[in-house]
């Protein structure tokens, strides 16, 4: 069968504008990536359209158009929460000129939303509930669809939702994800500006799943399984990388790199042993590292190691963090500085509980924190994150439930701490100016400039659309603010499911860990 996998841009709020984020942050999408290559290895030829790729067109039907175009058979389209209505209208395209395509979709939100989907929206044919190697594969392969576990779908009026499937077990057993299939790969791509010292990058995963339960964190997709893959296994993707496609930085986008440590000291060795001459970023926890691991990581070519702190608020980490202290993040820095690794910072700001002391005093910890790095989030409530009924019921304050604002670049809940969105963005604007015009931060990065001359190259080389959006935003602010204040829902959206399990589906659940509490309804 042939499968073509799409992954859509999401939502931009300047209609007629181009994403200019994607100038800073440009990532392959692993995940469709993934599920290609796992297919073509099953002899199903497969073809991946990236809407947020370089050389994407902006609107949907030019992206229904390239999609017709590989002639498929099936469609899967990946899809975060702020993403999904983009999807839609791309399936809308797709309809007008293949009624009988058959669609389907995965991904964050439809795991954590599941069966309503299909209730709502009739021109999706299936949801992938989980993992989707196992449910692609039983569909390219014609297998009924009742016996298709983590498959949603119709039979006449009726929706049903079969049982949960196992976890992949070894994930080694999969193939490297089709980078291949990316159309401007590498070149196209890029890191985080200013985060990276060598050319050309992108990004692995090497995990699923993760052994802690943050309040604000879906874990629907992987549930709170962890599974891995060896040291050798991603040795041998790094040297694959660095070989086939000139890759020398790779950020390692695991929920959390260092879960299991046996499988990090064997990596590192492999490194020290037999370098590939490329740097790599990860994710640690604050608290569950030691100088030896630091140092470790280092020789086997680390660069920058990122670690969730979320606020510097004892009462309000005890509630959203559990097992994180101010004190462990301190000591970490230190011990990631000793090390020479660089430090960056991960926060959130808007979570429940949050009010303006709260935000201040997790301002003043970053900058006494002495940070190389920091990346603040705007707090988003997902459908399956513990969190989720917290923010829906409006206890805790108001929560505007717009999916394409729901992408931690907006503002959709204001806990009670707070008068509105507006004095939350001025904060936020002032704690992420406090951090970049620190005396600290400007010295470090006019000292490194040199060393990140590819990101100063990127830059010049886009300095037109660059001056473009600076421009465009500063000449029309007002009327920015007014469109954002009084932005209409989407027509389609519906609003408050709960999440829809069969009974089977829901034994699966509480087998592998999670509770029928933990989702919406």
């Amino acid at each position: 069968m042939r499968v073509t996998f799409v992954h859509p841009a999401g939502f931009n709020f300047v209609p007629g504008q181009p994403d200019f984020s994607v100038l800073a942050n440009r990532m392959a999408p692993i995940g469709i990536l993934s599920l290609a290559a796992w297919l073509e290895q099953h002899g199903h030829p497969c073809e991946v359209h990236d809407c947020l790729g370089p050389q994407a067109p902006t609107t949907a039907a030019e992206n229904a158009e390239i999609i017709l175009a590989t002639q498929p058979e099936l469609v899967g389209f990946s899809t975060t929460t702020s993403a999904f209505m983009d999807a839609l209208e791309i399936i809308a395209c797709l309809r007008q000129q293949r009624p009988d395509l058959r669609i389907i979709c995965g991904g964050a939100h439809v795991s954590a939303v599941g069966a309503e989907l299909l209730k709502h929206f009739p021109e999706i044919d299936y949801l992938c509930i989980g993992e989707g190697e196992g449910p692609m594969l039983d569909l390219a392969e014609g297998v009924e669809l009742h016996r298709i576990d983590n498959l949603v779908y119709r039979e006449g009026e009726r929706v049903i939702a079969n049982p949960r499937r196992d976890r992949i077990g070894h994930l080694d057993e999969l193939p490297f994800p089709a980078y291949e299939k990316l159309a401007g790969f590498p070149e196209g791509y890029h890191l985080p500006i200013f985060s990276y010292e060598k050319r050309w990058g992108t990004s692995m995963i090497t995990s699923r799943g993760c052994p802690y339960t943050c309040s604000f964190c879906d874990r629907t997709v992987f549930e709170r399984l962890y599974k891995y893959n060896t040291a050798q296994y991603i040795y041998d993707q790094m040297k694959y990388l660095r070989d086939r496609f000139g890759i020398h930085h790779i950020n390692i986008y695991d929920d959390l790199f260092t879960a299991n440590k046996k499988r990090v000291y064997a990596l590192c060795e492999l490194l020290i042993a037999q370098p590939l001459g490329v740097q790599f970023s990860c994710a640690i926890r604050t608290g569950h590292t030691s100088d030896e691991m630091l140092q470790k990581l280092k020789q086997a070519g680390a660069f920058m190691v990122s670690m969730g702190v979320e606020s510097a608020d004892p009462q309000m980490m005890e509630r959203h963090k559990a097992g994180v202290t101010l004190e462990q993040v301190r000591s970490t820095v230190e011990q990631i500085h000793r090390a020479g690794l660089r430090a960056k910072g991960l926060f959130i700001f808007g979570l429940p509980g949050e009010t303006p002391e709260s935000i201040r005093a997790t301002r003043d910890f970053i900058l006494s924190l002495d940070l190389d790095e920091m990346n603040m989030t705007k707090f988003s409530p997902l459908h399956g994150a513990p969190i989720w009924e917290e923010c829906a019921s409006g206890s805790e304050g108001s929560f505007h439930e717009d999916w394409r604002l729901m992408n931690c670049l907006n503002f959709v809940f204001v806990p009670k701490g707070f008068r509105s969105h507006e004095e939350m963005d001025a904060l936020y604007n002032d704690t992420v100016r406090s951090f970049y015009h620190s005396k600290n931060f400007r010295r470090r990065f006019v000292k490194r400039l040199w060393q990140h001359r590819w990101s100063l190259l990127h830059m010049l080389k886009n300095l037109p659309n660059v001056i473009k959006a600076a421009r465009y935003f500063s000449a029309n602010q007002k009327e920015l603010e007014a469109i954002a204040k009084d932005f209409p829902l989407d027509p389609r959206q519906p609003r408050g499911l709960n999440a829809s399990f069969s009974p089977d589906m829901l034994k699966s659940l509480q087998r592998i860990g999670i509770k029928e509490e933990q989702h919406p309804g």
